[in-house]
């Protein structure tokens, strides 16, 4: 595992475009190495390599897989100290800019312009001497259960993140993909009772899901609800299958299935709009989607393995950007749905072992 980091690191060290990943419940890591410094894209979908697509799709950038060295190791077990960030400050500004934004986003659903709106926001957090492969090793030891990853390109950026989000799982004609949402902080009870606003909105996605999915499937199978638990959050989940059409392309499914109501909204359009005028940031690669295309490196078949880009975070020279949302129903409460953006921001924060009560 040492030859494989310090691989990377020297690659890094002459500015060449990488991206580390391991897959949920997996000890295996991957790099795919890119050989030149050329910033490639996805222009159909019918290319190999690792994808990184930003939220509004404008950005569908690629390491291929032929100009790629990639190689791979098994995890091995390191220990890691954490700080207790449960007593972290926050910037009242930013909490009341965006309790302002949920209640826009309440009023807009009464006013019925949609049934549902994922809202997000950004937090910077200035940073010293952060080494992006001990960050990289303390994210996959805290959230194995996750997508993680670490990507860089030197005109994109550093990004790293942890979703436990699937968007799409395809071989051939067979399908797998999630419905995730509801949000709740983990604690000491095994019984996670939900609310029928998390209930609700989680029933949302699915819904949007299944209808969107029958138009290019000749069969859709869809299992009951359960919790699953990210990290230090619990998430109510449901697990998507079927074929595809003969005549389906890879780039119409994911077509139908991104932006999800889990990162969006419901209505899609309406609720994009909606998002777009009143963030007032850019979310860039938060909530687009990233992961093995047409992939044939590790197995004999050709097949495509993507994830929504959640938990996530930009790494600048001395700061980081934390990237977090709520999905906001009619029965939102802006001062709770506050609560859950700082909780989903611990996410990134406990991986960068933040001090108590250091500023946020």
């Amino acid at each position: 595992m040492n030859d494989f980091f310090s691989t990377i690191r020297k690659h890094q060290e002459q500015k060449l475009p990488f991206v580390i990943y391991s897959k949920p419940n997996s000890s295996l890591l991957f790099a795919f190495l890119q050989q030149d410094d050329t910033l490639y894209t996805v222009t159909d979908y019918s290319e190999q390599g690792f994808v990184f697509a930003s939220f509004d799709e404008k950005q569908l950038i690629l390491i291929p897989e032929k100009q790629s060295k990639i190689i791979s190791t098994e995890q091995k077990e390191i220990k890691f100290d954490f700080n207790e960030i449960d007593d972290l400050g926050f910037d009242p500004e930013a909490k009341t800019q965006y309790e302002d934004l949920v209640t826009k986003g309440i009023d807009a659903i009464k006013n019925e312009e949609f049934k549902k709106v994922v809202l997000s926001r950004n937090e910077k957090l200035e940073l010293t001497d952060l080494d992006f492969v001990i960050t990289f090793q303390r994210l996959i030891h805290l959230y194995p259960t996750t997508f993680s990853y670490c990507f860089f390109h030197p005109q994109i950026g550093f990004w790293m993140g942890a979703t436990p989000e699937q968007l799409l799982k395809a071989n051939g004609n067979v399908f797998e993909t999630t419905s995730l949402a509801g949000t709740q902080k983990a604690n000491l009870e095994e019984e996670i009772l939900w609310q029928q606003k998390e209930k609700d909105e989680q029933q949302y996605v699915t819904d949007f899901i299944v209808k969107r999915l029958r138009e290019v499937a000749s069969s859709v199978i869809v299992t009951e609800p359960y919790s699953i638990k990210a990290g230090s959050i619990w998430h109510i989940k449901t697990d998507i299958s079927g074929v595809l059409n003969d005549n389906s392309t890879l780039e119409e499914v994911i077509d139908t299935l991104h932006p999800t109501p889990a990162v969006c909204g419901l209505p899609k359009k309406k609720a994009k709009a909606f998002i777009i005028e009143n963030e007032n940031y850019d979310r860039t690669f938060y909530t687009g989607f990233l992961g093995e295309l047409n992939s044939s490196f590790a197995r004999k078949t050709v097949s495509s393995d993507l994830f929504v880009n959640l938990r996530s975070m930009q790494i600048q020279e001395k700061s980081a950007i934390l990237y977090m949302g709520c999905g906001i129903t009619k029965e939102s409460i802006p001062e709770k749905e506050w609560e859950e953006s700082v909780n989903k921001s611990m996410t990134m924060k406990r991986v960068l072992n933040i001090k108590k009560n250091s500023s946020c």
